[in-house]
């Protein structure tokens, strides 16, 4: 990507430690490894131990990687910076609908993608569900001659994005540099590759359909169309991925182009008259100053405040003026230029004339694998830490049917403990977290479920009686948690609290249990609420970031 000439000859303007956070963020997301070792940093960024570890701390300390031992992870705070991008672009929140929508009317899976230099970047994928499911997340980056949608976007390349073209893949020319896609065969024929592109791109330009027969892998199909802009510029591109186990090449075009031409004239509507509504709030000031007070030297105060300027762009669609920037985040202007021309430099911003431009090359800061996370994943780390606060079991589940599943558990290291597996289904209505889940239903939703459920006596305890039920979902959901008293086996005392999604809905629910022996109902409750919602408000932060986009699976 061309840089521009400020941030070209002005390298003394650059900010150090924000260009050396991000390289840290990239090795990060880099590769199949999800482990890494601050050695493994030194050897793949070339910076130094010392630098490492400082960079290290401060993106723990800003919740963008999380330790294990000597692991590093990262963790779903980093992605705040790739929802940064997707808000400020503002196309999943106007085009996704619309994509959901025809992969709802084709039963086909539906990707959403934009131009990323010679690579094509997924922004949104409408999965369809499937025993071989494509598994393509928001944030890859895929070879343009490698996909339907790259050859949509080769049509507008001049000679220099050409001749970039040329260069990676003489660098790379079995794409291991993209883990996304299966490296090529050893002896594949490079200039065939690179005829066969430009006569896909000549047909795409001449009849604005791009088709993939098999280019990612064998047995993997699609179709795509482009999406202009206002200005007849192409935005992005939408396309319709099958298999040949469904369809042919040929069979799939027929079956896709009449639905996503009608799908692409609806999205370039929804460009041309976006609906008005106002911008969230912008991010508060950072914490850097605090925290640097708090660790001194160990913590990077210009890469924490050069983060800040990018997650900025969250609150401002299109261009963002420095003006802005700097009052969002609190920083003085000539701190936070100085950020914006590191970003520039690096490739993650561009200067126009009405300000500056958050750029898709941000969701390779660990968006694409974040946005892979499952609930499970999500909640796990902080079970991990709740249980030896509390010396009890924790567990995390979601209403299935009648019942509740359990999705994530981590025991406790009494000798008499809750011995329950992940998997595990239980009668939600004798059950902590199914009152919890119960009670965040809406009224009728409610009034249907406990309408069916027959209650059995699992104890003398338990509540059987439809108005007693109905009282005590009742009650949970107006004081905030659940608590059953040994209604499901005699001696096990339970207390849940919800955990909420980027919308504020109630999706799942983490508990504590123990045996009833171990103290009194009001030392139980004074003892571990406060830690229970503690940990349910980092999940349903964590769950907030990493959903905002994508779609979590909930194990």
């Amino acid at each position: 990507m061309p840089q521009s000439s400020e941030a070209t000859a002005a390298p003394d303007a650059l900010v150090g430690p924000l260009e050396r956070g991000l390289s840290v963020l990239r090795a990060m997301a880099a590769g199949p490894e999800v482990r890494h070792r601050p050695g493994d940093l030194v050897r793949t960024t070339g910076l130094a131990r010392s630098t490492v570890d400082r960079v290290a701390t401060t993106l723990v300390r800003l919740g963008m990687l999380r330790s294990e031992g000597r692991d590093l992870l990262l963790a779903p705070g980093a992605a705040a910076l790739g929802n940064a991008y997707l808000a400020s672009c503002g196309l999943p929140a106007l085009l996704g609908p619309h994509a959901d929508a025809l992969a709802e009317a084709l039963d086909e899976p539906v990707s959403l993608a934009v131009p990323d230099g010679d690579g094509v970047r997924f922004l949104a994928q409408a999965a369809r569900p499937r025993a071989m499911a494509v598994s393509f997340r928001a944030g890859d980056l895929l070879p343009a001659e490698r996909c339907a949608h790259g050859a949509l976007f080769a049509g507008g390349w001049d000679e220099a994005d050409h001749e970039r073209w040329r260069e990676r893949r003489t660098r790379d020319p079995r794409d291991t540099g993209f883990p996304s896609v299966p490296p090529r065969p050893v002896h594949h024929d490079p200039a065939a590759v690179e005829a066969d592109f430009l006569d896909r791109v000549r047909r795409a330009r001449a009849s604005g359909v791009a088709v993939d027969d098999q280019l990612i892998e064998a047995g993997l199909l699609s179709v795509a169309l482009p999406v202009r802009g206002p200005d007849g510029a192409v935005v992005c591109a939408v396309g319709v991925v099958g298999r040949t186990s469904r369809h042919s090449a040929r069979s799939l075009t027929e079956l896709a182009v009449p639905p996503l031409r009608r799908t692409v004239a609806a999205m370039e509507a929804a460009l041309a008259s976006p609906p008005a509504a106002p911008a969230p709030p912008g991010p508060a000031p950072g914490r850097g100053g605090a925290l640097k007070e708090e660790l001194g030297s160990g913590f990077l105060q210009s890469l924490a405040r050069g983060l800040d300027v990018l997650r900025a762009f969250d609150s401002v669609r299109g261009p963002a003026r420095l003006s802005v920037l700097a009052r969002l985040t609190g920083l003085p202007r000539a701190t936070a230029r100085r950020s914006l021309i590191t970003l520039r430099h690096l490739g993650y911003v561009r200067e126009e004339s009405g300000g500056f431009v958050l750029l898709p090359r941000v969701l390779e800061l660990g968006y694409a694998r974040l946005s892979g996370l499952s609930l499970p994943e999500i909640a796990t780390p902080h079970l991990v830490a709740l249980v030896p606060r509390v010396q009890e079991s924790a567990s995390v589940a979601v209403l299935d049917g009648d019942d509740i599943r359990y999705v994530a558990r981590v025991a406790g290291t009494r000798v008499m403990h809750i011995d329950i597996t992940v998997g595990t289904r239980l009668p939600a209505y004798a059950t902590s977290m199914g009152r919890v889940l119960l009670g965040a239903l809406t009224g009728p939703e409610r009034a249907e479920r406990l309408g069916r459920i027959t209650p059995e006596a699992l104890t003398p305890r338990t509540l059987t009686t439809p108005e007693g039920l109905d009282e005590a979902v009742a009650a949970t959901a107006a004081r905030g948690y659940g608590w059953v008293e040994q209604e499901l086996e005699e001696g096990l005392r339970s207390l849940a609290v919800a955990v909420t999604d980027a919308t504020g809905r109630t999706v799942a629910a983490v508990n504590v249990a123990l045996h009833a022996s171990r103290a009194t109902p009001e030392e139980s409750l004074a003892a571990l609420l406060p830690p229970l919602r503690e940990t349910a408000a980092l999940i349903s932060a964590d769950l907030a970031a990493v959903g905002r986009f994508s779609r979590v699976a909930t194990g």
